[in-house]
């Protein structure tokens, strides 16, 4: 099985940035924990804080991948060609976030993306990358 984590504006400063709300750990760290848990899925990384680039992304393996797991960050709110990108693809996508964005400003409660998406996560920390990857496996 092969899944894509595509991370989006931001978090690329996981574990130096609102570590109250984000934590201390980096991505690259989480990732590489990831792959020890699932030795049997090939698992990459994508980060961009570019929205074009994870459409251009989205394009490029939405159509040979099992699945992708995708925290477009604040592009969650506002992105309609992420969302479009996400529609044009054969590949499922489940988006997912490290908070609860429900528990947090208004403007965080929509996502345009959600609709397109087999299903969200949010709000289990880095776990939540964790829990799409096992809705892959089942």
């Amino acid at each position: 099985m092969k899944l894509a984590i595509i991370n989006g504006p931001n978090l690329n400063l996981l574990g130096k940035r609102e570590k109250d709300i984000y934590g201390s750990i980096s991505f690259e760290d989480n990732f590489k924990e990831l792959q020890k848990k699932f030795p049997t899925i090939e698992l990459s990384y994508y980060q961009s804080n570019v929205e074009g680039e994870l459409v251009n992304k989205l394009h490029e393996i939405g159509f040979t991948y099992d699945g992708i797991i995708l925290n477009a960050g604040a592009y969650t709110h506002t992105s309609i060609a992420i969302a479009d990108a996400i529609a044009a693809i054969k590949t499922s996508v489940i988006e997912v976030h490290i908070s609860n964005i429900f528990a947090r400003e208004d403007f965080r409660h929509t996502s345009y993306l959600g609709a397109k998406c087999m299903g969200s996560i949010s709000g289990f920390g880095l776990k939540s990358y964790e829990l799409a990857i096992k809705v892959f496996s089942i």
